[in-house]
């Protein structure tokens, strides 16, 4: 099952001036978010990201970024918790142009 989380609001960056193409992140994302091109690293699935951080931790040359704690993984959780709706508390989610 391929996991899908909210549209368009994962904070996944890439720098592809730092990446090597080592393929750490594509060893340790759990979601496949990753595959290597052109031997540098590419997102290929940028909305099945779970902002984990796993690839930010294991990216040697600091070619990743992500926040922890907002955007979808947060958003499930929150909804889990109180039992509505996933957020990711966009400004624009109101009239559905979230993030």
């Amino acid at each position: 099952m391929k996991h899908r989380y909210l549209k368009d609001v994962s904070t996944l960056k890439i720098d592809l001036e730092k990446c090597t193409g080592c393929g750490m992140c594509i060893e340790v994302c759990p979601h496949r978010v990753f595959t290597l091109n052109n031997s540098k690293a590419e997102i290929i699935d940028q909305d099945s990201c779970m902002e984990c951080g796993a690839c930010v931790k294991n990216c040697p040359f600091n070619a990743l970024e992500v926040k922890p704690g907002v955007g979808c993984a947060a958003a499930i959780i929150r909804g889990w918790l109180t039992g509505t709706e996933p957020s990711c508390d966009c400004p624009n989610e109101s009239d559905g142009s979230c993030c």
